[in-house]
C-alpha cells in the first residue's frame, strides 16, 4: 500500500489550499484510491493509495506547484481497512510520517520511506520532481494540452503557434523523458509495496 502524506508549507502565510487539494486528489477516485483523502492534522493532508501508478500521479501533482512537502510511504496496512484514512493503521503510514518529515528538509520537497531498496526509489523519483521544476511556464502549457488528449498539431493551434515551436517546447520541457520515465518509475515503486497483511 501506499500512503501519500503532505503538508502545506509557508501555511501560516499564505491560503489554506487543503480544501481545494482534498477536490484535486477526490478526483482520483475509482484509479486506485484505498481510502479517500481527508485532512489529517493542521494543513496536512493524507490518501492511501493501493495502485502504485496512481501514488505516483498524485505524488507528482503536488510537487509540481512547490506549495508541498510531499511522503510518500510505502508498507503493510492493517485490514479491513476502515473508512477513514485518519483511522487507518500500519507501517505504511508510519512510513509516511517519516517521509515527510525529510520532505521538508529536502530541495525537492519529496522523500520517501519504505522496506527494501527505497533510496533508489527516492533518488530517481526526485530526479523526475527536479526535471519538471526547470519546466518553465510555456513547457507546462503544452504538457497540459498533450495531457488532455490533444496531438501537438492541435496543441499548436490551440496555442496559435507552429508545430515546430510545439516540439521545441516538448524537448526543453522534457516531456518525452517524464513519458518514458513514469512506467519505469511505476515498475521501481510496485516492487517495493509488499503483500497486503493477513485479516
Amino acid at each position: 500500500m501506499f500512503v501519500i502524506t503532505s503538508d502545506q508549507r509557508d501555511s501560516r502565510r499564505t491560503d489554506d489550499l487543503v480544501p481545494a487539494t482534498l477536490v484535486a486528489l477526490g478526483a482520483h477516485t475509482g484509479r486506485g484510491l484505498a481510502l479517500a483523502p481527508e485532512r489529517t492534522a493542521g494543513d496536512e493532508v493524507q490518501v492511501a493509495v493501493a495502485d502504485p501508478e496512481a501514488a505516483l500521479t498524485i505524488v507528482l501533482e503536488l510537487t509540481r506547484t512547490g506549495q508541498w512537502s510531499v511522503g510518500l510511504g510505502i508498507g503493510t496496512v492493517e485490514s479491513p481497512l476502515p473508512d477513514s484514512v485518519r483511522a487507518a493503521r500500519g507501517d505504511a503510514f508510519v512510513n509516511a510520517r517519516d517521509a515527510v518529515d525529510r520532505a521538508k528538509k529536502a530541495t525537492t520537497r519529496l522523500a520517501i520511506t519504505g522496506p527494501g531498496d527505497d533510496d533508489d526509489a527516492e533518488a530517481l523519483v526526485r530526479l523526475l520532481v527536479d526535471l519538471r521544476d526547470r519546466r518553465t511556464t510555456e513547457g507546462w502549457e503544452v504538457y497540459d494540452l498533450l495531457a488532455e488528449g490533444l496531438t501537438q498539431r492541435d496543441a499548436a493551434v490551440r496555442l496559435g503557434i507552429s508545430e515546430g515551436a510545439v516540439s521545441l517546447r516538448v524537448k526543453a520541457a522534457g516531456l518525452r523523458t517524464e513519458e518514458a520515465a513514469v512506467p519505469a518509475l511505476t515498475r521501481v515503486l510496485a516492487r517495493l509495496d509488499p503483500p497486503s497483511m493477513p485479516d
